[in-house]
């Protein structure tokens, strides 16, 4: 059973002088997936302690890792969203920067749903159907073990069970965490049922990849930006067209849009917790340790983030469409948050 969830990162590095004189909000941005679920926290946190409330931007995960990552000054986010792990390239560039020392706090876990208006029937989609709808290169349709530019124009070529309208499918740009591990877990997921393409992950790694993360750029994936909210009314104005964005989105939007069943899985909280939803992934975020007792608040952000009442089983959070970590995990999170444990990749 895969398990997958959310993280804190701090930095612990030593305060400069640039930061001693200035800022009393606490400044965080990056991923649009884990914004509502920090937009939550930041409210109650403002509303239950003598702290202003955070100000908080949707920017992306790469976008808001690249602003965290770029030194450690009043000018730099206090805290980054993400829903993808950082990646080493990342941390090696938070470390050139200045920024050495990260805590990284595991909050909980989403889905990534495939999402149409409740107007149209529901999808039931494969992996493979996935890919074959949006990779950029697919293998020819006589059987042959070549490659070629995706001719799919509706979902029926793909599947004749399915129905025969446009491939159209509105969703996050490259900068997303979304998007990241969209492409990883659904597409590569559907990319390697080809036995053929799955043998040249051990021999060419580089083509296998290429293969696998390609999005097809014809059209049929429309990139929507970073606001999920706007991908919903899109699916709305839009009954024929589908959308990527994180479960939490589909939960509060239930009445108006649903989500496709992957696998034979229903994107719902029981199966993404109990790993059965094939399209599930962490959510994290990162606070730099430099900035901890220079902008205040930081240390009891994290608190509260990391409190039963707000990510256990019974949390609030759960309310907003996060699937909280097991006991074990969650208190060993919450330990190593408060500590500050820095972050080794």
């Amino acid at each position: 059973m895969k398990k997958i969830g959310l993280y804190i990162i701090l930095t612990l590095t030593a305060p400069s002088l640039v930061l001693a004189s200035g800022r009393d909000v606490i400044n965080i941005v990056g991923s649009s997936t884990v914004y509502p679920f920090a937009t939550v926290v930041a409210e109650r946190f403002s509303k239950s302690s003598k702290f202003k409330t955070p100000k908080i931007e949707s920017t992306g995960t790469g976008g808001g890792i690249k602003l965290f990552c770029a030194g450690v000054d009043i000018n730099t986010p206090d805290i980054t969203n993400a829903s993808r792990r950082m990646k080493k390239s990342e941390f090696n560039q938070c470390q050139k920067n200045g920024v050495k020392k990260i805590v990284e706090v595991l909050v909980g876990y989403d889905g990534i749903v495939l999402a149409n208006t409740t107007a149209k029937p529901q999808m039931q989609l494969s992996l493979r159907d996935i890919f074959l709808a949006l990779a950029k290169s697919v293998p020819a349709t006589d059987g042959s073990e070549i490659l070629v530019d995706n001719p799919y124009k509706t979902w029926q070529e793909i599947n004749p069970k399915l129905p025969a309208k446009k491939i159209e499918v509105l969703g996050p740009p490259p900068t997303s965490g979304t998007r990241d591990a969209f492409v990883e877990l659904a597409l590569e997921g559907g990319c390697k049922t080809f036995k053929w393409i799955k043998a040249l992950k051990k021999t060419d790694k580089s083509r296998y990849k290429a293969i696998c993360h390609g999005v097809r750029e014809d059209g049929a994936y429309i990139e929507a930006g970073e606001n999920d909210n706007l991908i919903v009314q899109k699916l709305v104005a839009n009954p024929n067209a589908m959308g990527i964005f994180g479960f939490s989105f589909l939960d509060q939007n239930s009445d108006i849009i649903q989500g496709s069943i992957i696998n034979g899985a229903k994107a719902e909280f029981e199966s993404i917790a109990s790993g059965d939803y094939p399209i599930s992934r962490p959510l994290y975020f990162y606070v730099k340790k430099a900035h901890v007792g220079i902008v205040p608040g930081i240390a009891e952000y994290i608190a509260a983030f990391t409190s039963e009442a707000t990510y256990g089983e019974e949390g609030y959070l759960t309310d907003k469409g996060l699937i909280p970590l097991d006991d074990a995990k969650r208190q060993a999170v919450r330990q190593n948050a408060n500590n500050l444990q820095a972050l080794a990749l």
